[in-house]
């Protein structure tokens, strides 16, 4: 008796999954081809917005800062002029001096910040109020405030000065001297920008596993202790990007500066960078000069931002 035969499943057969399988080349790429249409339509609006708005204007920028233009007219190209012209303008160098000048706040402020996070924390009367009215400059307009604090800093009327004669000190009138105009522009940014540094500190410190507290008590480790060695480090990922965040705003400060002190403070002491270069590109119609100041300034925020991702890699940590 002969054994039967095996059966097998002509080439229509349904697949298990209730779909037939591909058996031909011709139904695979057209397959792959769908797929990669799709691909490409999902992938090409961010693609071409970079290219838009990124790249060219960057390209457009380098190209810029290399010629002689009024942002009107055609462009006459100058090669490094521009930049040869950098070395010798002593406005540049005020402003580019002003501009690290700012910068002083940012560790005063994340100080400040810090610490009023930690105290928020616990649990007092009103915390929640507290909170709400630090923040409350966070979400104001930068300009109302600006004139806001203009008229504070005034030296005849001024709300700064009327306090300190109630303890007889005669104060100056702080944004026409050259001694005062950046301290008092710094103390406002600081007052600005509490609110949003001492939210995200307040968010990291609740994140903190309180069994790394209550381990460090039953060593016997004192307030100062904990905070150096479990807050701090816990923290760092928030001060990291903080201190980049606001190194690229300070950078960029120019509203303060245009309202606060509309012609550059006296002998041009609280002129920012990017205020000049806004003087010179839609006052004086100096664009490609300008342009060059602009790249100077993207260049260093550039080296200063990546010196930080190096410094927060080599000081990264891991908990298991």
């Amino acid at each position: 008796m002969s054994r039967p035969e095996a059966v097998t499943a002509p080439p229509t057969a349904v697949a298990a999954g209730g779909r037939p399988p591909l058996r031909t080349r011709r139904e695979r790429n057209r397959l792959h081809r769908t797929e990669a249409l799709w691909a490409l339509a999902f992938v090409a609006p961010p693609v071409l917005g970079y290219l838009l708005f990124t790249l060219y204007p960057l390209g457009f920028a380098a190209y810029a800062s290399l010629t002689s233009w009024n942002g009107l007219g055609p462009m006459r190209f100058i090669g490094i002029d521009n930049y040869t012209r950098l070395l010798n303008d002593d406005y540049f160098r005020q402003t580019l001096f002003n501009t690290l000048f700012y910068m002083i706040g940012i560790p005063i402020g994340l100080t400040l910040s810090l610490l009023l996070a930690l105290a928020l924390n616990r649990r007092i009367v009103g915390r929640t109020a507290f909170r709400t009215i630090y923040y409350v400059p966070v979400i104001s307009s930068l300009a109302a405030i600006a004139i806001v604090w203009q008229f504070a800093y005034n030296g005849d009327f001024g709300l700064v000065n009327q306090v300190l004669a109630w303890f007889g000190i005669d104060g100056p009138n702080w944004l026409q001297n050259t001694a005062t105009v950046k301290p008092a522009i710094i103390l406002m940014m600081i007052w600005k920008g509490l609110g949003y540094s001492m939210l995200l500190y307040l968010a990291a410190i609740q994140s903190v596993p309180a069994s790394l507290y209550e381990a460090a008590s039953l060593d016997g480790a004192s307030w100062w202790q904990q905070l150096r060695a479990i807050t701090m480090p816990m923290v760092r990922p928030v001060t990291f990007f903080l201190v980049v965040t606001n190194i690229i705003a300070g950078a960029q400060i120019f509203t303060e500066i245009n309202i606060m002190t509309p012609t550059g403070g006296p002998e041009f002491s609280s002129a920012s960078l990017v205020w000049y270069i806004w003087r010179q590109a839609f006052r004086y119609q100096q664009m490609g000069y300008a342009t060059a100041m602009a790249v100077v300034l993207g260049i260093l925020v550039f080296v200063i931002t990546l010196i930080q991702f190096r410094l927060n890699r080599r000081n990264s940590f891991s908990i298991d």
